[in-house]
């Protein structure tokens, strides 16, 4: 397999099984852990909104490539074997009639109101004279 289409493969692989842990997410035999991180990784990956936007050169790219494999990786870890085979079967299942990922336009407020969170305490620390 050609570089290209290795990347192609793990790149479908991290959509599907984002798609799974939203699935394993609702399933009551989700122990606490995983589905804790299973929803974090989900809504951040469903938000059309990045916590660390692409634009930001190296840094923009970090979450899309490090972080949300592996919050994906750590939950899928964590998951029971037949909690995983059953969500994997329902994400296989949505992705082939559907042809598309969900949005989470919740997620993209959560986003929007941590940098907002994040400029109030900048601000607040740059009015209070700083270092």
């Amino acid at each position: 397999m050609r570089p290209v289409e290795a990347l192609r493969a793990w790149a479908r692989a991290i959509k599907r099984d984002t798609l799974m842990l939203w699935f394993a997410g609702r399933n009551p035999a989700t122990p606490w852990l995983p589905k804790a991180i299973g929803l974090i990784a989900v809504a951040y990956a469903l938000s059309p909104i990045d916590l660390i936007p692409d634009f930001i050169p190296v840094l923009g790219l970090i979450d899309d490539a490090i972080l949300l494999p592996g919050l994906i990786w750590l939950a899928v870890r964590l998951l029971p074997q037949d909690v995983l085979a059953a969500s994997r079967a329902q994400a296989d299942q949505w992705l082939a009639e559907q042809r598309r990922q969900p949005r989470s336009y919740v997620a993209a407020v959560v986003i929007v109101g941590i940098w907002l969170g994040f400029l109030a305490l900048g601000w607040y620390w740059l009015r209070s004279g700083g270092p």
